[in-house]
């Protein structure tokens, strides 16, 4: 599936969890941009669609159906993708998993499955790109957290642990790739428009219920009175990828609305 020209390309960004909601707007926006994008999902079918409905673009797209958890295959994709184009400029961390439910109650299993793709995939996959990266000194990383990392919230399970671990690891990562010249950011997003949010609101209550507020829930729900869109998030993600943002690093970007106050 790898129909990329790099020649005609200025630079390569790669992106996890590319099939859907942030990390799909993300690969297509980078694409729009003049990005060589190499798109890593699980599904090849998901992966086959978003090839297709690229148009034009198609050329500047590489699909690679990977599942993270496995960090030696991903070790080796990155090798290739380094041998046919090292000019890796961004790496963008948008693969997660949300699975709902009481953390007093959660059972061992989804404990495990949240944790492991959520911080140690997620980490097992930046830490090659980011010595690539060091070894050019250049390069940005970003990687979605969410504001239940910083602000405590029920119904989650585990999912807010898990984005208070990768929030604190990129920060140190962060401070560790300073001196190479390679930037680390988080942008943790609120209540999103995407299939993982409408879940939520199935399984755990409704629209209503996070616009406004549940004394139990969400406390104040979205002082904005709307959720965001995918296309918040993913600007802001160009933003941090782009030469514009080059004195930030080491930051968290909470983009919720205001629901947690400013919490970080």
């Amino acid at each position: 599936m790898n129909k990329a020209n790099p020649m005609q390309r200025t630079g390569t960004i790669i992106v996890t969890g590319a099939t859907q909601g942030i990390g799909k707007a993300i690969a297509l926006a980078a694409l729009r941009e003049g990005k060589r994008v190499i798109a890593v999902g699980r599904s090849q079918e998901k992966l086959e669609a978003l090839a297709e409905g690229v148009g034009d673009a198609a050329y500047g797209l590489v699909a690679e159906a990977l599942d993270l958890r496995d960090a030696r295959a991903f070790g080796a994709r990155l090798a290739t993708w380094i041998d046919t184009d090292p000019n890796i400029i961004g790496l963008v961390n948008a693969a997660g998993v949300l699975e709902t439910g009481s953390l007093l109650h959660c059972d061992p299993e989804s404990l495990r499955r949240v944790i492991d793709l959520n911080l140690i995939s997620t980490l097992e996959v930046t830490l090659p790109v980011a010595r690539h990266m060091a070894s050019r000194q250049a390069g940005s990383i970003v990687t979605l957290g969410s504001n239940s990392g910083t602000a405590a919230r029920m119904g989650l399970g585990s999912y807010p642990a898990s984005k208070a671990g990768i929030i604190h690891a990129m920060k140190c990562l962060g401070l560790e790739l300073a001196e190479y010249d390679v930037r680390c950011n988080i942008v943790s997003p609120g209540s999103t428009n995407t299939e993982m949010q409408q879940h939520f609101q199935t399984t755990t209550g409704s629209r209503e219920g996070v616009l406004k507020g549940d004394p139990k829930r969400y406390r104040l729900g979205i002082p904005l009175g709307r959720m965001a869109e995918v296309e918040d998030v993913c600007d802001l993600v160009l933003f941090l990828l782009s030469g514009r943002s080059r004195h930030i690093t080491m930051e968290n970007i909470v983009i919720d609305g205001g629901a947690t106050l400013g919490a970080r």
